[in-house]
């Protein structure tokens, strides 16, 4: 999937930003809230090697997930890690099977 430069969420427009490591360590991806913007890494910063593109794909609908949450004002579902991942993970596998 390509992956969005930019993409609104509610009335918030976040910038997706995408580098080769995240500066915390065992992190491959993050969203700010404040800053409003979505950082994926392309590599990890514990092994250096590179992340699948089906990895990134789900780090993007991942961090996603959290902005819309944060947006609703859900902010007890936002920062379940167990709900984001599942969630994430089969609107992934959703948008991957779509046909057109």
């Amino acid at each position: 999937m390509k992956i969005p430069k930019t993409i609104r969420v509610g009335s918030r427009r976040y910038k997706v930003e995408v580098t080769e490591q995240m500066p915390r360590r065992s992190t491959m991806a993050e969203v700010n809230y404040r800053d409003r913007t979505i950082t994926l890494a392309t590599h990890s910063n514990v092994t250096g090697r590179s992340f699948k593109t089906e990895v990134i794909d789900d780090s993007f609908w991942h961090e996603l997930t959290h902005a819309i949450l944060h947006e609703m004002g859900r902010i007890r579902l936002r920062n379940d890690e167990q709900f984001v991942s599942e969630f994430a993970s089969l609107l992934t596998k959703a948008i991957n099977s779509a046909k057109f």
